[in-house]
């Protein structure tokens, strides 16, 4: 469990992707940069390339955690996470009903 302090701590906004290309070397990771409506893109790294295509993937906007460390992965730097539900092992990402200003609080 954790408390409600704890949850206020996590920043979730939504995020609306520019671009994205797929990891060189990995069968999962693509590589998104998204607008958080912040002076330059972010870069997030996801593990959803069996399942969405990087087509399909820009122009559309996500709800990211948007405030936790830097991480990296296959020598590239990930600064957030995409929420995403799983079904049968398989992610499903969360998007918003209807087009929201990039960088909005989700909460």
């Amino acid at each position: 469990m954790i408390t409600i302090d704890d949850f206020k701590k996590i920043e979730l906004k939504i995020a609306k992707i520019i671009s994205a290309e797929l990891v060189e070397g990995s069968e999962k990771l693509v590589k998104l940069a998204v607008d958080l409506g912040e002076e330059k893109p972010r870069q997030i790294l996801a593990g959803i390339a069996k399942n969405y295509s990087c087509e399909y993937l820009v122009g559309k906007e996500i709800v990211v955690i948007s405030n936790l460390e830097p991480r990296q992965m296959m020598g590239l730097e990930s600064n957030g996470m995409l929420l995403a539900a799983k079904d049968n092992g398989e992610p499903i990402i969360i998007v918003p009903e209807k087009e929201v200003i990039p960088g909005s609080l989700v909460g």
